[in-house]
């Protein structure tokens, strides 16, 4: 999601030395460019690999197709997307300082960007419902939460997202009143730059981010004090071993899945805090911060899979099993993987 504005660098060369209107450019040292394409390749590698792995595993084992997983299933997806699609013209954009894409391009990558990126906030609200009525509401969860409902619930989050996504930067709102400085300061030839308003950087920082943010914090809380109670309840009263079990794995889940939130906030917020900042300060913050911060929320993606690993068997059990190639064995899809 590239918002980044116009600010102060230093320059020693154009993107194109023979066009006019071309965007200045930036050059790195040589060992300083070689490190950060080996680095940012790291980075979409292990992005691919990691949520390929998830989705790989969803799709095939029959125990993990679950309302909760196929909204996981549904992340995953995005951030697989991210980064196939987005982080590679990107890396090249951050490192050659300049696009050679083309404008047409330019536009799709940026608007497939923005769709993305919003189905990650989208995606991480409707798993905070959806483990809300499991802890919760947990009589009624599998009434209310049914595969249908993820159905519809997914359709909307790729829906509204392509809507936001295509319709900002096609329909341009976020330069209106602004067009004639958009041309004359800021775009140019083989630059990938979506300009905002002090308010339009504001309006889409607070409904995309904050206030989604908040909803999805206030939710856990809730969900995390009914869990203490719960706990305290498990073990102040007889229960049976399915009971205790089931609510065991319902909390492991919600406190992963959690975390995985955690994380999202973590490495957004400084994005958008600056995107906010930027166009009060007469947009003097440096693109190359910008660039560092955009990365920074692209490495969102390649958190979540380890997330998984970290607290799941059953996603431990499921990458063996792909890497060695047992998927491909008979009845493989039926096997019972431990879930903790």
């Amino acid at each position: 999601m590239n918002f980044s504005q116009p600010g102060m660098i230093e320059h020693s060369d154009f993107c194109y030395t023979s066009v006019n209107r071309s965007c200045p450019k930036s050059t790195y040292p040589t060992a300083i460019r070689i490190t950060l394409y080996i680095f940012f390749i790291t980075i979409i590698v292990l992005t691919m690999c990691g949520n390929l792995i998830v989705i790989i595993s969803i799709a095939h084992f029959k125990q993990l197709q679950t309302p909760t997983n196929y909204l996981i299933l549904s992340l995953a997806v995005t951030d697989f997307l991210l980064a196939t699609v987005i982080m590679p013209p990107s890396m090249v954009r951050t490192i050659e300082t300049c696009w050679y894409l083309g404008d047409v391009v330019c536009k799709i990558h940026s608007s497939t960007d923005i769709m993305l990126c919003s189905a990650s906030i989208v995606n991480l609200s409707f798993i905070s419902i959806d483990r809300y009525y499991a802890v919760c509401q947990p009589l009624h969860y599998q009434a209310k939460i049914t595969t249908y409902t993820i159905v519809i619930m997914i359709i909307v989050i790729w829906s509204v997202s392509a809507c936001v996504g295509f319709g900002m930067v096609f329909l341009q709102p976020n330069i209106l009143g602004t067009e004639d400085f958009n041309y004359n300061n800021v775009a140019c030839v083989g630059g990938c730059v979506l300009f905002q308003t002090q308010a339009s950087s504001s309006a889409t920082s607070i409904l995309s981010f904050f206030i989604p943010g908040l909803i999805m914090l206030v939710i856990y809380q809730k969900i995390f004090h009914v869990a203490q109670k719960q706990a305290r309840s498990i073990h102040s009263i007889a229960c049976n071993n399915v009971q205790f079990e089931n609510s065991k794995m319902e909390r492991k889940a919600t406190k992963t899945l959690a975390i995985v939130m955690g994380v999202f906030l973590s490495c957004w917020t400084p994005y958008f805090l600056c995107n906010i900042i930027d166009p009060i300060i007469n947009y003097s913050v440096p693109p190359a911060i910008f660039e560092m911060l955009i990365w920074i929320c692209y490495c969102n993606s390649t958190f979540n899979p380890f997330v998984y690993s970290f607290f799941y068997s059953w996603f431990r059990k499921a990458f063996k099993m792909i890497i060695f190639g047992n998927i491909f064995q008979a009845h493989s899809s039926s096997i019972k993987l431990s879930i903790d």
